[in-house]
């Protein structure tokens, strides 16, 4: 529950909705985190990086996403948690 509490204080105009683009993206980060220290520790475990890959992904796709629909909120996101943002064309 502590995980929960601490992503929510960091959530944009405290907003609490797990549906919420924003949301989605803390929680992958944190889980991106989760595994990337777990990976450090365990070089050879294939299928952790694999769903790595995988939440890499969803996590890139879900920022295009914002991206198109709210530039202003996506920048607040790329700052807070402290990660690249997307290379795109123009920008």
């Amino acid at each position: 529950m502590k995980k929960q509490e601490s992503i929510h204080t960091q959530l944009p105009g405290e907003n609490v909705n797990t549906g919420f683009t924003a949301s989605q993206i803390y929680y992958s980060t944190y889980q991106v985190s989760k595994l990337t220290s777990h990976l450090e520790l365990h070089p050879r475990d294939y299928s952790s990086q694999i769903g790595l890959w995988k939440l890499l992904g969803r996590r890139k796709r879900l920022l295009a996403y914002l991206f198109k629909k709210n530039t202003g909120l996506y920048e607040r996101v790329l700052t807070k948690l402290g990660i690249r943002g997307l290379k795109v064309k123009g920008r």
